[in-house]
């Protein structure tokens, strides 16, 4: 996903300069649908990465670090595990009504840089399970939503690198769990502004999330929330 990313990062910066801005910067930008407080369903799917905060451009690293700890009979397991969750996952999409264009899909690790089609197509290309169900959920009409800020994700990648290189362990070092949380905050509260700022009144939005991200409760309060798989067992027993 970081190499998407720095694509999405390169394009955004070749239009801007195009464009005689002179900066590559990406942006929020301004939205056709406002808030209210009407209120707005919103599905929470959570993803399948229970130790981390997002997932997908750090996975390299993160699949190295988990033969190293997991050994490969532990990762196949948990792969085994995930597998079946993602099967639930997509059993429960599949049963949601769609109507065109009153759905938006928000997915964490996407960010806000107006080329996210493109980045989950190569991700879905790649084999991402997570990523053919977007596709699929925009194929029967739902819109697929930016929903990360750019920095922020680069800010976790290199969080990641540094901690990885370092051999750090979360559990054992204070510090690095500090910066990783206070980082998940962060995007947490971005995601949740981009959904307050997106998600018009009848229309209804389907997030995909990690686990140990806690967005929901800094969405609107005219916003509901429902968790068609039940609360992650993190939330409930709290975080690692």
């Amino acid at each position: 996903m970081i190499g998407s990313l720095r694509h999405c990062l390169r394009r955004e910066d070749h239009e801007s300069s195009r464009r005689g801005t002179g900066q590559g910067r990406v942006q929020l930008g301004k939205d056709e649908w406002r808030p209210n407080r009407e209120s707005r369903p919103a599905f929470d799917l959570y993803s399948d990465h229970p130790h981390r905060g997002g997932h997908g451009f750090a996975g390299s690293l993160d699949s190295r670090q988990k033969v190293s700890t997991l050994g490969r009979q532990g990762l196949a397991h948990q792969a085994a595990v995930v597998d079946k969750m993602w099967e639930k996952i997509e059993g429960v999409a599949a049963g949601l009504p769609l109507a065109q264009g009153t759905v938006r899909v928000y997915q964490d690790g996407l960010p806000v840089c107006g080329h996210e089609r493109e980045i989950v197509e190569e991700l879905a290309g790649a084999g991402s399970r997570n990523h053919r169900l977007l596709l699929a959920l925009v194929a029967r009409g739902a819109v697929l939503m930016g929903t990360e800020s750019p920095e922020l994700l680069v800010e976790e990648y290199q969080l990641t690198s540094a901690a990885f290189a370092a051999g750090a362990n979360l559990k054992r070092d204070g510090r690095q769990r500090e910066l990783r949380d206070s980082l998940l905050e962060k995007r947490d509260r971005f995601i949740a502004q981009r959904i307050n700022a997106t998600l018009g009144a009848g229309e209804s939005g389907i997030l995909f999330l990690g686990m140990l991200h806690q967005a929901a409760k800094y969405l609107d309060p005219g916003i509901d929330v429902v968790y068609p798989l039940g609360l992650p067992r993190l939330r409930q027993g709290g975080v690692l």
